[in-house]
């Protein structure tokens, strides 16, 4: 627990460091302008094709007349860029975590390692293009563990829960892995989140969870729908801020964890083993023996 509080303060003091901000708005700037390219070439046929989809389903013939009996003709109007948000949100979330495990947890990891632990051997256990594809396969399961558990989210409790709590994993999964890929090797890595696997969890569900924090911002729909251009911008640097302050919190407590792997195997070593005693008092009773 200590290690666990200990970590998360230091991640929060960590994101008012000028090179985090920088880090952190340099994917919103990437993002955003493939956001602009993808919605100017791409938002009204997605809006249409939506409404669409929703004129098609016979179910939901009898609620539309229902809607628009009561004064709400431009319901399917107003639902329709809803949908397609709602719909772009988990992309925009997975490649968020792509850039910010390919680009920034790098990064952040390594100004944590020269702030906190210049000290700290790099035994390179995981190579950059290992940690991509395992990012990139993790991600693969989440994105398939969120389609398959959607009809579950209709039950009230569980759309608070399964959601970050997958996205925790995912989190925990790809932010431990990155922040030991330099500095441990493989076996340390594997017996370090081991033995931490659970502090690891806990810190990724609570990350999943402030992940869900632009869902705040986009709590009225129709302010989101007349502001869609700006919401989104800030909606991406708050997941990317998020991001940030997951790899900040898990470098380190993963690399103080490792050095307090490394200097408890140093003082085991350092201590003799149960036989030595005995090995050198035999060593001198054979050399008394020997004496003439």
């Amino acid at each position: 627990m200590r290690l666990l509080l200990d970590s998360f303060w230091r991640a929060v003091a960590y994101c008012l460091h000028p090179r985090v901000i920088v880090l952190s708005l340099a994917p919103l700037a990437l993002m955003a302008i493939g956001g602009i390219g993808l919605g100017y070439f791409y938002w009204t046929p997605a809006v249409a094709w939506m409404r669409e989809a929703l004129d098609a389903w016979p179910i939901l013939s009898s609620l539309w007349g229902w809607i628009e009996s009561a004064g709400a003709a431009d319901f399917k109007s107003v639902l329709a860029p809803m949908l397609v948000i709602f719909l772009a949100t988990p992309v925009i979330v997975v490649i968020s975590l792509l850039i910010v495990s390919g680009l920034m947890a790098p990064a952040l990891t390594r100004l944590v390692a020269q702030r906190r632990f210049p000290a700290l051997q790099q035994k390179h256990g995981a190579s950059f293009f290992l940690s991509m594809f395992r990012s990139l396969g993790m991600t693969l399961l989440a994105l398939l563990a969120l389609i398959v558990s959607v009809p579950l989210w209709l039950v009230p409790p569980l759309v608070l829960v399964l959601p970050p709590l997958i996205w925790g994993w995912l989190t925990y999964q790809v932010m431990s892995f990155d922040a030991l890929s330099e500095h441990a090797s493989a076996d340390e890595r594997r017996e370090l989140l081991r033995a931490h696997r659970w502090p690891l969890f806990a810190i990724g569900v609570l990350c999943g969870y402030l992940g869900a924090a632009p869902s705040i911002v986009w709590a009225s729909a129709v302010v989101f729908a007349a502001a869609f251009f700006v919401l989104i911008p800030i909606a991406i640097w708050i997941y990317t801020l998020v991001f940030a302050f997951s790899a900040l919190w898990f470098a380190h407590y993963c690399l103080e964890a490792l050095t307090q792997q490394r200097a408890v195997r140093a003082a085991a070593a350092a201590i003799p083993g149960p036989d030595a005693p005995a090995v050198e008092l035999s060593a001198a009773t054979s050399r008394q023996w020997e004496a003439p």
